[in-house]
């Protein structure tokens, strides 16, 4: 049998540990994994010491197509993805215009993307007043699940979900099989104390993160954990960035609630620290969190408390991440492209198995989600993996994909660099240039009904 790609001579790194192994691809599925693969192959991929990571899955991008990809756009954010080692995305429906928050509007996204992405992608809608009804006929074309945001979401064009809406969208979504991304911070108690620091006068990084302290966000969670117990929705929370708020969705969880929950490379590798110092690269919503916290976050991870890691890319036009008044800033990190490196960089510095690594990154999301030949490799799954190389990397502007060469992570070195990505068997980023392979990435849309973590 001939093959279309081998890799020879890399550790892959699987369920059980990286190990040894060549890798077949055929059709855009791994063939075969085993020493030592000598059969015939189209192409032959020499990777001796380095490894093998299955392609990450980031469940949590912001692409802001149509309508803003002046920000960044399905095109440059794909190939962005690609270069840091991710294979799948799932876009979210806000910052977009029109808002994902309907069928027709996720079937035009979805017609973009796929001329666009240069990998696969699935499609979050939207849960916002006004578009209750629309959830049923959205699962049917294909999301992947809904957001919604318990606090402002920063466009006006994506409003906060209300309590009425919030419980009537929930119910919904499960009576469709599907599951709620929820953006967890307390409406009531941000707006209250952003409005003291105004009369304050105080407008500066201490002020905002000060404004949406962790009560904020452990407020909105236990709430979210109580609500889905009355409807029977399962959660999903994005961007969770304290210890107090892990530990109420783990007690859900030990309860039987079916959550799980995302943190960002972003609140465990700087602090609050690095806001004062980088200012509005570095503003988000919730805020970098005080050193002291950002370890705890880390323990929660490492304890197994955390079910996955996601970049929450949320890029924008340069002239919006203003210095003068860091309330009015654009609050999100543009980071898409550092998610695995950021994971590698913790589990060489926390000692940290890489297979734990590639659960964060790739088998969680897609076991959360319905993906079931993505996040291994293993034979019959997509040949969705990426190339990694043991040696120091710099991010300067040169080497971000990113529509606006402006990052948090700019200046930062991590110990390894991405090498190569394949999506489907096709490469599409070697060694610092993204490649057109002449084919575009596939809309993903999950066949089966959200299962219950067990």
């Amino acid at each position: 049998m001939a093959y279309d790609v081998i890799v020879k001579g890399a550790k892959a790194v699987r369920k059980d540990g990286a190990e040894q192994a060549d890798i077949a691809v055929k059709d855009g599925e791994i063939a075969m994994i085993g020493p030592a693969i000598n059969e015939k192959a189209d192409k032959v991929v020499q990777a001796e010491g380095m490894y093998v990571f299955p392609g990450a899955i980031d469940c949590h991008v912001h692409f802001n197509e149509p309508g803003r990809d002046d920000w960044e756009g399905i095109e440059t954010g794909s190939k962005m993805m690609a270069a840091g080692g991710c294979t799948t995305y799932f876009d979210m429906p806000l910052n977009c215009i029109p808002s994902t928050v309907t069928a027709e509007t996720m079937l035009e996204k979805a017609e973009i993307a796929s001329r666009k992405s240069a990998v696969d992608f699935a499609l979050w809608g939207g849960l916002v007043p006004g578009h209750t009804k629309d959830i049923r006929q959205m699962a049917e074309a294909g999301a992947i699940g809904f957001k919604a945001f318990l606090s402002k979401s920063g466009t006006e064009e994506f409003h906060s979900a209300d309590e009425r809406t919030l419980l009537k969208g929930m119910k919904e979504i499960a009576a469709c099989g599907k599951i709620l991304a929820l953006h967890a911070e307390s409406d009531a108690l941000t707006r209250f104390l952003e409005a003291e620091y105004a009369l304050e006068g105080k407008i500066d990084a201490d002020a905002y993160a000060s404004s949406r302290p962790e009560e904020a966000e452990c407020e909105a969670v236990q709430r979210a954990i109580e609500y889905a117990k009355a409807t029977g929705c399962p959660l999903h929370f994005v961007h969770i960035s304290t210890k107090r708020a892990v530990l109420l969705i783990q007690q859900a969880k030990e309860g039987g609630a079916d959550i799980t929950v995302e943190t960002c490379p972003h609140y465990l590798l700087f602090s609050h620290e690095d806001f004062r110092q980088k200012g509005a690269v570095a503003k988000c919503a919730p805020p970098l969190r005080p050193e002291a916290e950002k370890e705890e976050l880390i323990d929660m991870l490492s304890a197994g408390l955390i079910d996955m890691v996601s970049s929450d890319h949320s890029p924008c036009h340069p002239s919006l991440k203003r210095e003068d008044n860091m309330f009015l800033s654009w609050g999100g990190i543009s980071g898409g492209q550092f998610t695995l490196l950021s994971m590698i960089q913790l589990a060489l510095e926390r000692g940290i198995p890489f297979e734990t690594v590639a659960e964060w990154t790739a088998a969680g999301p897609a076991k959360r989600f319905g993906l079931t030949k993505k996040g291994r490799l293993q034979a019959g799954f997509d040949a969705d993996f990426t190339i990694v190389q043991p040696e120091p990397y710099t991010v300067t502007k040169e080497t971000l994909f990113a529509k606006h060469k402006q990052s948090l992570y700019e200046g930062h070195t991590f110990p390894y660099r991405i090498a190569a990505t394949y999506s489907r068997g096709r490469c599409v980023y070697q060694d610092g240039e993204t490649k057109d392979s002449g084919a575009s990435g596939t809309f993903l849309i999950p066949t089966e009904k959200i299962k219950p973590i067990l």
